[in-house]
C-alpha cells in the first residue's frame, strides 16, 4: 500500500489579516484540502445569478471531483487564497498556469453576504504577488459581459487592462508588474479601509465595559462612570457577572443579556479571562475591542506570545483591537462625546489628533491637553500596538475633517515603510508632530533580533525629515508644538519680529532666534512693567507694537517677551496676553509670547480653552504663551522648518530608464539560495556587474593578477594609465598605507610599482592586488544601500573621505525616492559644496550622480534580498560618474515591512 501523497508547502508569509472596504477584518491564506466542506457551504449559500456568473452555469453544489480540484493546489502552477471570517469562507481567488508558463488563468468567486467589501481586490493583490514569485507575469480572464462587479475588479487594479469580446465573453488580460498607478490604487484602498476601521471603533453606536466594576478606584469602575459622565449618547451596557447593579444602571452578567447590538467593547477584565470573553465578542458580533488589561508584551516574551493569540482570535472573527495595555479612546464630536479612558474628563472640541503607543504617555498627553487647554478632535492610546497602530491612526486623521494637526508618541515602528508613506501625504495637508522613545532607532522590536543589517545612525531620523514630520524629543516638547498649530497659522517664512520691555531679554531673545536658524526682522522694546509706568498704558504699548509689527508686512512670525515688573500684580500678565491676542486676531503671522517672572500664567491655559475666535482653518484662537523664549523659539523654528518643506515641490517618483527587474530577479534568486539562515553572500565581481547591468549600472572593469607580467597584460586589456590597488575593502583606498598607486603610464613603471607595493603591504597579510583603468579625476563620493529590519530599504549618500570616515557626514533617504529627493540628497551633506564648484574645481555632472542614486534605490527598493550595496568610491567629474568599486552581499529573501499586497502587522 503506497504513502499517501504529502501536502504541499507554502511560504508562511503568504497568510495575511487584511482590512476589508467596510473597517472589519478578516484572514486570507492559500487554500487547502480541508476547506473543501467550507467551500461547499459557500457555494450552497449562493444565488443562482451568482452561480452562473462564476460558473457559465448553474450548480445546485460542487461535486466532489470539483471541491478536490479546488482545494488541492500546488502552490506554484495552480494557487487559491480564501479570505476566512471564523470558518466561514467570504471569498475565494485562484491562478492556473496556462501553457505559456509566464501566462495564468484568474478566478473568483465571493459570497453573496460579502460582495461589495473589496474582497476581490485584496485576492487579486495576493494572487498577482504570488505569481510574480512563481515566475507568473500576465493574468488572463473570461467574464461574462453582465458579470460588471467582477469587470470593475479587474480595471479597478491600476494594471493596464485589455478588454475584448469573444464567443458571448469579455477576455481581459494584462500585466501583473508592479506600476506606480497600480501600487496607487493599492494604497488609495488600503487607506479608505483603514480610516473606515479606525472611524468605527471612535464612532461606535453602542458600547459594553466588560469588566465594569462597582468598587471605586478600579479601572472598570472609572472607565464606565467615565463613558457616562462625557455625555455618550449611545446605549452603554455594564457587563458584570457578580454585580446587581453598576454605575446606577442593572449589571448584565453576559453580552447575551444585552438587549441590542455592541460595536465596541470596553474589556477591563484579568488577562486569563480575555480569551473568552474575546469569543464571547465574536459571538454576538462586536466590532472592535479596546483592551486595557495588562500582562502581555508589557509582561515579556509569554506575554507576547498571548498577545498574538489575542489578535489572531480578534482578527479572525472581523474585529480590531487598541490595545492591549491601552489608556482609552476619546472622541469629543457632539454628536459622540465618547470619552472610554481612564480620563476622568472629555477634554473641549478642537483640532488636534492624538496618538500614543505608550499608555502612560498616553495618559500624560490626556493631562497635558487638558492643563494648557488644547482642544482635541480625537485621542487613541494604542498600548502595546498589537494591531490598531500610528499608521492606522494617521490613515484615519487624514480623512477627518476635524482634525487640523497631528501629534504621536511611538515608542517603536511597526510598518516603517509604510508610516513613512503615510506621512510624507499626510504631512502635505496637516502639521504631524512626532515624539518617539530615546532607544527608538538603536533597539530592534520582537522578531527582529536575527535580521543581518541594520541602518547606520541617523537613519530614522532622515526617514522622519524625508516624509516632513516634525520631529521633537518628548512628549512635553509635542504639546509645545500642539499648542502653537492648534491656534496659530503657520509662519510663511523665517523672518521673526521681536517685541520686549527689556533690552537685555531682547538680546537675549534673537539671540536664541538666531540660533535656531531664522532671521531677527524687527525688535521694538516697549514700556517697562513696573512703578514707573502706568500698567494699562504698558499693556496698550505691547498690543501697539505687535500691530504695527504685523501691519509692516516684514515678519512671518512674531515673539513677544516681557518681563514682569517689581510690582505687578495678580492679573497683570493676563491682561497682558489678552492684549497680544486682541492686537494679532485675524493674521496670517504667528504669534508666540514668553512671559518671565509672572506671578501666574493663568492664561495660559484661558487662551488656549478658544477665548479667541475659530479661524477657516479650524484653529481654537489664543495665544500660546511659554515660560522660556527658547521654547517659543524652538518651536518657531520646526514650524519654519515645516512650512518651507510643505511650500517645496514634492517631485514625481523616478523611475529610471533600461531596467530589466526580471531578469535581476532571476539572478538573484539563484545566488540567495546559497545563503543559509542568516548569513550573507559575497557576489563575485562578475556577478556584481550582471546584476548592476540589470539596472544600468556599468562598474569600471579591474582584473586582479598574481604576476607582474600578469599585471602588465591586464593593463593592456583594459587600457593604460592604471592604478594599483589592494583588494582588501580598507586597504584599496588607503594611499597613505600603500594600498594604491594611481597613473602608472607603462609597463616598466607598473613593475616597479607592484614590486613595492607587495613590500609595503606584507606586514599587512600580503593581500591579494588588481589593476584598473584611470578614470576621469572627480569628486570621490560614497553610496550604500542596505535592507534594515526596520525601515527597509535605507540608500545612503556621502562625499567620501574624513567627511564619512570620520565626521560621519551621511544622508540617507527610503525609497522610493522623488526626483526632488535626489536633488536634496545629494545638497544635503556638510562636504557636499566640494560638488558645486568648491575651491576653484569644476562643479561635477549633478545630473549623472542623480541617475545613478536613482538605480541603486530602484535596485534596492526591487530586491529584498540585495542585503547590502557598498559603491566606494564613485568618482564624479563635470563628465559624469564612474563606480570604481563595489560590495554586493545577499541574503535569503525576507518578507518585507510593504509589499504589493495588503497585509496588517502585529
Amino acid at each position: 500500500m503506497g504513502e499517501k501523497p504529502k501536502t504541499p508547502e507554502y511560504p508562511a508569509y503568504w497568510e495575511a489579516d487584511v482590512v476589508l472596504r467596510d473597517g472589519t477584518t478578516a484572514h486570507l491564506r492559500p487554500v487547502r484540502p480541508e476547506d473543501a466542506s467550507g467551500l461547499a457551504r459557500m457555494h450552497e449559500g449562493q444565488s443562482q445569478s451568482s452561480i452562473y456568473l462564476r460558473f457559465f452555469t448553474f450548480k445546485s453544489s460542487l461535486s466532489r471531483k470539483e471541491l478536490e480540484r479546488f482545494t488541492h493546489v500546488d502552490y506554484r502552477d495552480r494557487v487559491a487564497f480564501v479570505v476566512l471570517r471564523g470558518e466561514e469562507i467570504l471569498g475565494i481567488g485562484r491562478y492556473d498556469r496556462l501553457d505559456d508558463p509566464l501566462e495564468a488563468e484568474v478566478a473568483f468567486n465571493i459570497s453573496d453576504a460579502s460582495q461589495g467589501k473589496g474582497i476581490g481586490s485584496i485576492l487579486m493583490e495576493h494572487l498577482a504577488v504570488a505569481a510574480r514569485e512563481n515566475g507568473i507575469r500576465r493574468f488572463t480572464a473570461e467574464v461574462l459581459p453582465e458579470n460588471r462587479k467582477m469587470l470593475s475588479v479587474f480595471q479597478d487594479t491600476g494594471f493596464e487592462v485589455s478588454r475584448h469580446f469573444d464567443d458571448g465573453v469579455v477576455a481581459v488580460a494584462f500585466s501583473i508588474d508592479p506600476t506606480a498607478k497600480s501600487r496607487a490604487v493599492m494604497e488609495s484602498r488600503e487607506h479608505r479601509a483603514e480610516a473606515r476601521s479606525v472611524a468605527e471603533l471612535l464612532a461606535p453606536e453602542a458600547v459594553a465595559v466588560i469588566g465594569a466594576s462597582r468598587q471605586w478606584g478600579s479601572v472598570g469602575f472609572a472607565l464606565l462612570q467615565n463613558i457616562i459622565e462625557g455625555g455618550y449618547p449611545g446605549p452603554v451596557y455594564g457587563i458584570n457577572p457578580e454585580a446587581l447593579e453598576v454605575a446606577g444602571m442593572i449589571s448584565r452578567a453576559t453580552l447575551a443579556e444585552v438587549p441590542g447590538p455592541v460595536d465596541l467593547a470596553v474589556i477591563a477584565v484579568p488577562e486569563a479571562e480575555v480569551p473568552a470573553v474575546v469569543q464571547d465578542c465574536a459571538h454576538h458580533g462586536v466590532k472592535g475591542l479596546l483592551v486595557v488589561t495588562t500582562g502581555y508584551a508589557d509582561a515579556g516574551r509569554e506575554g507576547l506570545v498571548r498577545q498574538r493569540a489575542l489578535v489572531r482570535q480578534a482578527r479572525a472573527n472581523g474585529m480590531r483591537v487598541i490595545g492591549p495595555a491601552s489608556a482609552g479612546l476619546i472622541n469629543t464630536a457632539p454628536e459622540v462625546s465618547l470619552n472610554a479612558s481612564v480620563s476622568p474628563f472629555l477634554p473641549v472640541r478642537g483640532p488636534v489628533g492624538l496618538f500614543s503607543q505608550s499608555a502612560v504617555i498616553g495618559v500624560t498627553l490626556f493631562a497635558a491637553a487638558h492643563r494648557r487647554g488644547i482642544g482635541l478632535s480625537s485621542m487613541l492610546s494604542a498600548g502595546n500596538r498589537a494591531d490598531v497602530s500610528g499608521n492606522d491612526a494617521m490613515q484615519y486623521f487624514e480623512d477627518d475633517p476635524a482634525t487640523g494637526a497631528v501629534g504621536v508618541y511611538l515608542e517603536s515602528f511597526g510598518n516603517p515603510r509604510k508610516f513613512s508613506r503615510i506621512a510624507r501625504r499626510l504631512s502635505r495637508s496637516k502639521p504631524v508632530v512626532v515624539a518617539r522613545s530615546d532607544v527608538m532607532g538603536r533597539r530592534l522590536p520582537p522578531g527582529h533580533e536575527t535580521r543581518t543589517t541594520q541602518a547606520p545612525t541617523g537613519a530614522v531620523d532622515s526617514m522622519l525629515e524625508q516624509t516632513g514630520v516634525i520631529q521633537v524629543e518628548n512628549h512635553d516638547d509635542l504639546m509645545d508644538l500642539m499648542q502653537t498649530v492648534a491656534s496659530q497659522p503657520l509662519p510663511a517664512g523665517p523672518r521673526v519680529g521681536v517685541v520686549g520691555n527689556s533690552l537685555a531679554l531682547n538680546r537675549v531673545v534673537m539671540d536664541a532666534v538666531e540660533h535656531h536658524g531664522l532671521t531677527v526682522a524687527s525688535t521694538v522694546l516697549v514700556p517697562d512693567l513696573d512703578a514707573e509706568h502706568v500698567v494699562d498704558d504698558a499693556v496698550r504699548a505691547v498690543g501697539r507694537a505687535v500691530s504695527e509689527t504685523i501691519a509692516s508686512g516684514e515678519v512671518d512670525a512674531l515673539l513677544v517677551v516681557t518681563q514682569a515688573g517689581m510690582h505687578q500684580e495678580v492679573g497683570d500678565s493676563d491682561r497682558l496676553a489678552a492684549a497680544v491676542e486682541e492686537a494679532s486676531r485675524g493674521t496670517s503671522v504667528t504669534v508666540l509670547a514668553s512671559l518671565t517672572g509672572v506671578l501666574d500664567l493663568t492664561y495660559r491655559s484661558a487662551s488656549l480653552r478658544g477665548s479667541g475666535p475659530s479661524t477657516e482653518e479650524g484653529l481654537q484662537g489664543g495665544i500660546p504663551v511659554f515660560s522660556s523664549p527658547e521654547q517659543a523659539a524652538r518651536v518657531l523654528s520646526r514650524l519654519a522648518w515645516y512650512s518651507a518643506w510643505r511650500e517645496a515641490e514634492a517631485g514625481v517618483p523616478v523611475e529610471p530608464e533600461g531596467v530589466d527587474r526580471d531578469r535581476a530577479e532571476e539572478l538573484l534568486e539563484g545566488w540567495a539560495s546559497r545563503a543559509h539562515g542568516t548569513g550573507l553572500v559575497r557576489l563575485t565581481a562578475d556577478e556584481a556587474g550582471e546584476l548592476l547591468g540589470c539596472y544600468g549600472i556599468r562598474v569600471l572593469p579591474s582584473a586582479r593578477f598574481t604576476t607582474e607580467e600578469g599585471a602588465v597584460l591586464a593593463a593592456d586589456r583594459l587600457g593604460w594609465p592604471v592604478a594599483v590597488k589592494a583588494v582588501d575593502s580598507y586597504l584599496r583606498h588607503r594611499l597613505d598605507l600603500g594600498g594604491v598607486r594611481l597613473n602608472i603610464v607603462d609597463a616598466e613603471s607598473l613593475r616597479r610599482n607592484v614590486a613595492q607595493m607587495r613590500q609595503v603591504l606584507e606586514p599587512f597579510g600580503s593581500p591579494d592586488l588588481e589593476v584598473q583603468s584611470m578614470a576621469p579625476s572627480g569628486q570621490a563620493c560614497t553610496i550604500t544601500a542596505l535592507e534594515d529590519p526596520l525601515l527597509g530599504p535605507v540608500v545612503s549618500f556621502g562625499i567620501a573621505g574624513d567627511a564619512v570616515d570620520l565626521l560621519d557626514d551621511w544622508v540617507h533617504r527610503v525609497p522610493p525616492l522623488t526626483n526632488q529627493d535626489l536633488d536634496r540628497m545629494i545638497r544635503a551633506p556638510r562636504a557636499a559644496a566640494k560638488l558645486y564648484g568648491y575651491g576653484g574645481l569644476p562643479a561635477v555632472d549633478t545630473d549623472a550622480l542623480q541617475d545613478l542614486l536613482a538605480r541603486v534605490a530602484a535596485l534596492k527598493d526591487d530586491h529584498p534580498q540585495v542585503a547590502r550595496i557598498r559603491f566606494n568610491p564613485v568618482l564624479a567629474s563635470d563628465r559624469g560618474v564612474t563606480v570604481l568599486s563595489t560590495e554586493i552581499d545577499v541574503a535569503n529573501a525576507a518578507q518585507r515591512t510593504d509589499s504589493a499586497r495588503r497585509a496588517m502587522r502585529d
